[in-house]
C-alpha cells in the first residue's frame, strides 16, 4: 500500500510524505504506483522549481517528503499540496481504497 501523509499546521497543509508500493501489479508494471509517482513528482517540482517556494525535499529509495519552510508566504505552494492530496484521494478511491491511503497529521514530515 502507498501511504500519503499530509502535514498540517492549523488549517493549512505544509508538507507531505509518500512511501510504499501499491501492490496492484508486479514492481515496475504497477500503473497505480506510476500515477502516484508522476503526481508527486509534478507537485514537488512545481513547488520547488517553478514557484521557487522555500521548501525542503528528501527523496529516498521508496519515499519522498516535502516540507514548506514558510507556508504563509507560499500560498500557491499550499494550493499545490491541496491539489496533490485531492488527486491521491481520487486515485485511492478508484482502486477500492486498498492501494493508496491518504491521511492528515499534525506532526512534521520527515524533512
Amino acid at each position: 500500500m502507498i501511504k500519503a501523509e499530509f502535514a498540517r499546521k492549523g488549517e493549512s497543509l505544509v508538507g507531505f510524505m509518500v512511501s510504499g508500493h501499491a501492490g496492484t501489479a508486479e514492481y515496475g508494471y504497477d500503473i497505480v504506483c506510476a500515477a502516484v509517482t508522476s503526481a508527486v513528482m509534478l507537485a514537488a517540482n512545481t513547488i520547488t522549481d517553478f514557484l521557487e517556494a522555500d521548501a525542503k525535499v528528501v527523496a529516498e529509495e521508496n519515499s519522498i517528503a516535502l516540507k514548506l519552510n514558510k507556508p504563509e508566504e507560499n500560498t500557491d505552494a499550499v494550493k499545490v499540496l491541496q491539489s496533490l492530496k485531492a488527486h491521491l484521494e481520487i486515485i485511492g478511491e478508484q482502486n477500492g481504497g486498498i492501494a493508496v491511503r491518504v491521511r492528515d497529521t499534525e506532526r512534521n514530515t520527515k524533512c
